[in-house]
């Protein structure tokens, strides 16, 4: 099934071309709930506008977890070692859903990068439980690009962290729908693309994880989880800041993005500037 949220907050589920809505007030609640009966109502896809799936209350990072993309810094130098288990949290009102844009601040940055990875949803409450256990609080798979500031980002990890430049308004785009569990048996065995105006950036498969899905989410759940909570899984390789002509990659306003996985679909974002963005030109440039 394919969770959606759309037009100014229902929630209901993809059935051909039409959304069947739920009787829920956010997509929080159906998680919380185990489900929800349907409202009797339907809508036709090309009437509504989808939104982010979900805005949970926690969203994990993982960083680091696909070894190819840590190969890839060693090319460049980059300042910091990508290790595995590096953990954070995203500004959960950074999030924007399918087809909306991210604003570029080019009184921010002048290095904004793209990353493809995959998502999981947590289905119900849960602490201290085994990587055997961590399955059965998998609720569904979203798509997720974690867009970064890279110039901030190093700036930021010469203190051993970074958070800023990952949490900027719009920085978070998230869907275009949660895809329940029962559809993917094996969420080790897909396909994962990302394209620039319809040039291919990053490809691999999300085999290539370093440590599994059950494993992270294991490893997390010291922390707590909330039904509806998110967890990304690491990005993977070919990053525009990491190639070996990162500037001539890096994104800029009029770019279209496309993240796509295997059997969950494609999440579309175009890039625009900030005077299109707020109708305003951007304030003063700061160096972060």
């Amino acid at each position: 099934m394919r969770l959606v949220t759309f037009d100014h907050g229902r929630v209901g589920y993809v059935d051909g071309d039409e959304i069947v809505e739920l009787a829920v007030h956010e997509m929080r609640e159906y998680f919380a709930l185990g489900g929800a009966p349907r409202t009797g109502k339907r809508f036709h896809l090309d009437d509504v506008q989808l939104r982010a799936p979900i805005v949970p209350k926690k969203f994990f990072h993982t960083a680091g977890n696909f070894r190819e993309h840590e190969e890839e810094s060693k090319r460049v130098g980059w300042s910091h070692e990508i290790a595995p288990w590096i953990v954070f949290f995203q500004n959960v009102d950074a999030i924007v859903g399918p087809d909306d844009p991210v604003i570029y601040p080019e009184h921010l940055t002048e290095e904004l990068d793209y990353e493809l990875e995959l998502a999981v949803v947590v289905r119900k409450t849960g602490k201290w439980f085994s990587p055997e256990e961590a399955m059965d609080y998998v609720g569904g798979y979203v798509i997720f690009n974690d867009i970064t500031a890279r110039d901030i980002q190093r700036r930021e990890m010469r203190s051993g962290v970074f958070s800023f430049c990952k949490a900027i308004d719009t920085f978070c785009p998230l869907g275009p729908w949660i895809v329940t569990a029962d559809e993917i048996p094996d969420p080790h065995d897909l396909a994962m693309e990302l394209r620039v105006n319809g040039e291919t950036r990053q490809t691999s498969h999300s085999g290539r994880m370093s440590t599994t899905i059950p494993e992270i989410l294991s490893h997390y759940s010291a922390l707590g989880y909330s039904a509806g909570d998110v967890v990304s899984t690491g990005t993977v390789s070919g990053v525009a800041g990491f190639s070996e002509d990162a500037a001539s990659l890096y994104l800029k306003p009029g770019d279209v993005m496309e993240c796509e996985i295997e059997r969950i679909g494609v999440l579309r974002n175009p890039v625009i500037s900030w005077q299109e963005g707020h109708g305003e030109p951007a304030p003063p440039r700061v160096r972060w």
